[in-house]
């Protein structure tokens, strides 16, 4: 099965695991949430490309800022449920050097991403993904790009400092955040 097929056949939100070891360093704490000490972090992957609104983004000119990336579909529940805690955490942190940036994933037009980023009040850009392919990206124990949502953090150095493999709560996402913001 091709992996551009396995991800149209994937469940929104539903169980597994980090999708093979690959080496990544994470270690995952009871809520979910897994972290990579600062020395042993890995770097994001190159991500570029179209937003939802058509606009041309490179993660690259964020360097320097912590970035948290959140892999999203406008048909999946668990995004729904957590757009509002995104939205918040975002305004909050955008005066301390925090970047949100979406993927979005698996929609077939943007029309129905746009209407999801509308109705949530999104304040930051969207990729747009919709087969995938920028998820393959990530070295492999990164990011399983079955499950959706997904949210990680990309420290200012561009490496991968930590990751949650299921929807977010105001307080889970700040868990994650606020000690990678921290950091010196």
């Amino acid at each position: 099965m091709s992996a551009v097929a396995s991800l149209t056949l994937a469940a929104c939100g539903s169980g597994g695991t980090s999708g093979g070891s690959g080496d990544t360093h994470f270690i995952t704490g009871s809520d979910g949430i897994a972290t990579v000490k600062k020395g042993e972090r890995k770097p994001a992957p190159d991500l570029s490309g179209k937003t939802i609104d058509g606009k041309q983004l490179d993660l690259a000119s964020y360097k320097g800022k912590v970035v948290v990336l959140n892999v999203w579909g406008s048909w999946c529940a668990p995004c729904r449920a957590e757009a509002p805690n995104l939205v918040t955490v975002a305004k909050a942190n955008a005066a301390k050097g925090v970047q949100f940036v979406g993927i979005n994933t698996r929609d077939s037009t943007t029309q129905p991403a746009v209407q999801f980023e509308k109705s949530f009040g999104v304040p930051y850009p969207s990729l747009y993904d919709p087969t995938g392919k920028l998820m393959l990206r990530f070295k492999k124990g990164t990011l399983n790009p079955q499950l959706i949502p997904t949210t990680i953090i990309v420290d200012r150095d561009g490496n991968i400092a930590a990751r949650a493999l299921q929807g977010l709560s105001e307080e889970k996402l700040r868990k994650m955040l606020d000690p990678v913001v921290a950091e010196k």
